[in-house]
Formats: structure tokens, C-alpha cells, sequence
């Protein structure tokens, strides 16, 4: 049994969760999916690792994964516990000394951006075309009614490792992603971990349109 720590994304709450965190049960592992402090203009990453440290408790056999913005806090998480595996779902890579308003330049996402809206949808400003699109309406309006605002604190803090833990890494890229679109995702996995990712047939929120294909994706890291 592997105990999964699923981090959130940016406004986002631990909820997000809760249907993967119901699947990795089903399968036999113990998962938390804590609420990171994002709505406080007092916190950066560090506290928000902070607070999914404490929600670890005791629990030993870690695999962290984190989607979108919570990949900037899944390494940090290997820095300060024996973690096991760590993944990154549809997720922000970040690099030693990198602030998160950095990113979108670094990557190239506008670029990005501008390439795959040629299909009309990707880079919408409506968030039930980029984000909800495959989740079921009642699953997308309770996922809007918890949203919180992000916090802009952390924007200009570099990301506070000096290097990137020795901790295996696996990625999974959404192939109906309309945030982050799947040619871009791929080429930050590449170029950043140095790995192939995995694919799922899903959008940006995953954890809510295919809960149960994600559980068993993270299922098979662990009991292969």
C-alpha cells in the first residue's frame, strides 16, 4: 500500500480530489488531498508545503502528485520527506531559482497558446470551455462554488530549491487540455524531467472527468 499526497491547483481546494482519493481507496492505498493556504497573501510555496506536510502526518510510503500549479510544490515535498515517486498531472514543472510569474515566458506558453487556438476553444476565457468541458455539470458548478481567489504572494518568489530532488519522476499530459495544450505539456515533460509522459484522454481537470482512469494510471506506478 503506497499512501498517494494529491496537491491541488491554483484558487482550487483539496475536493478536487475526492473522487481519485475514493478510486486509490477502492484499490487498496490511503490518499490525503489537503487544502493548501492558497487564498493567503501571507503564504508562499514554502507554507504550502507546510501545510501539506502536516496533513502527512506519520503516513511513510509517499508518492506526491500535484496538478497544474501544484507542481511548483510537489518537489519541495521530496526536499523534506522520504517520497517515493513523484508525478505531475497536467502539471507546472518548475526549475531551482524560477518565480512562478516566470513560467509562462520561460516555456513559451503564449506562444503555445496562440498555436493550438487555431481550434477555437483552446485559450477560451470561459472557464466551463477551457476547464469543465468534460465534467459532468453538477461536478463543474460544485467545483465553482468551492474555487477560491489565488493569492499573488508567491508570484515573484523563486522557487526555493537549490536543485531538483533525487526522486523519480513520472508526468501525465491531457490530451483534450485546453489550458495546457498537449503539444506544449509534452515539451515541458521532455525538455524539463527528461522523460516521455503518459497520456490520458481527458481535459485540464482530470481529477473530476476521469477519476477513476487517473487512479489506475497512479495505481500502475506503484504496483508494476
Amino acid at each position: 500500500m503506497s499512501t498517494f499526497v494529491l496537491i491541488h491547483g491554483a484558487g482550487d481546494v483539496g475536493w478536487s480530489w475526492h473522487l481519485v482519493v475514493r478510486a486509490l481507496r477502492d484499490l487498496g492505498h490511503d490518499a490525503v488531498a489537503p487544502d493548501l493556504p492558497c487564498d493567503d497573501d501571507r503564504t508562499g510555496l514554502n507554507q504550502y508545503a507546510d501545510a501539506v506536510i502536516d496533513a502527512i502526518g506519520n503516513r511513510r510510503r509517499l508518492v506526491v502528485v500535484g496538478q497544474s500549479f501544484g507542481g511548483f510544490t510537489v518537489p519541495l515535498i521530496a526536499a523534506r520527506l522520504p517520497v517515493d515517486l513523484l508525478v505531475f498531472v497536467t502539471a507546472m514543472i518548475p526549475r531551482p531559482g524560477e518565480a512562478p510569474k516566470d513560467y509562462w515566458k520561460n516555456t513559451r506558453y503564449k506562444e503555445a497558446i496562440r498555436r493550438a487556438s487555431s481550434d477555437g476553444v483552446t485559450g477560451n476565457d470561459d472557464p466551463d470551455v477551457v476547464f469543465y468541458h468534460d465534467v459532468p455539470r453538477k461536478l463543474a458548478e460544485e467545483a465553482k462554488r468551492r474555487a477560491r481567489p489565488q493569492s499573488s504572494a508567491h508570484d515573484h518568489e523563486p522557487w526555493p530549491l537549490e536543485a531538483w530532488p533525487e526522486v523519480a519522476a513520472r508526468a501525465i499530459v491531457c490530451t483534450d487540455d485546453r489550458f495546457f495544450p498537449p503539444a506544449y505539456a509534452r515539451r515541458v515533460v521532455t525538455t524539463r524531467l527528461g522523460i516521455v509522459p503518459d497520456e490520458i484522454a481527458a481535459g485540464h481537470c482530470v481529477t473530476l472527468s476521469r477519476p477513476r482512469e487517473l487512479a489506475a494510471m497512479l495505481h500502475g506506478y506503484v504496483n508494476h
